[in-house]
């Protein structure tokens, strides 16, 4: 694909992504976003043949940032502590900021009973962060940073309790403060004491 045409898919995928946001997967139709991107009805299905296939790309785009941040910071051996800062900083960014939240559009398009059945898509997404998120706590045990935890337990509260935020942040008016709460708990968890700092 030349370069032209790479540009207009990020357009797409930019102006879908707050359509999702706003609306829920269901409810956003390629006509949204040919308007939305003011996009012809063939320059769209010239990049994307369905919202399913828009909604997809762009949940795969967002964990393979995440998966390329973590193995680039790892790899420039940046301290675990700060890895893990920035990570959870921008997640209680994410939490507080219910207008961008996907979690509404994620859990109406992993909930279609067909996609469900046939590849467990969303497990598969759940393996793919928690072998991203393996990756940074093993390091920061190897560094002596963390402490020995029991990492895919402290896996499931971090992804669980985020996206719990973010979904819950659609739906009802939520205490500014439970980010931060969580987040000071799940640095407890991880970050030996003698290496806190003035995190907490």
């Amino acid at each position: 694909m030349n370069k032209r045409g790479q540009e207009t898919r990020e357009r797409i995928k930019k102006h879908a992504c707050i359509l999702f946001a706003e609306k829920g997967f269901k409810q956003v139709t390629m006509k949204d976003i040919c308007e939305d991107c003011e996009l012809s009805r063939g320059g769209l299905y010239c990049h994307y043949k369905s919202t399913r296939q828009i909604f997809q790309e762009i949940i795969d785009d967002k964990m393979g940032q995440q998966d390329y941040e973590f193995d680039l910071r790892i790899q420039q051996n940046q301290s675990a502590v700060t890895i893990l800062n920035d990570i959870l900083e921008g997640y209680k960014s994410e939490m507080l900021d219910s207008q961008s939240s996907l979690s509404i559009a994620i859990y109406e398009y992993f909930s279609d009973y067909d996609l469900a059945a046939s590849d467990n898509a969303l497990y598969k997404q759940y393996l793919i962060s928690a072998n991203t998120w393996k990756k940074l706590i093993q390091y920061g045990i190897d560094t002596q940073e963390f402490n020995e935890v029991d990492i895919a337990a402290v896996f499931d509260l971090i992804v669980f309790s985020y996206q719990g935020v973010r979904m819950y942040s659609k739906l009802m008016p939520l205490d500014k403060e439970i980010p931060s709460r969580i987040i000071k708990e799940i640095k407890k968890i991880l970050v030996r004491s003698d290496r806190s700092g003035n995190n907490f």
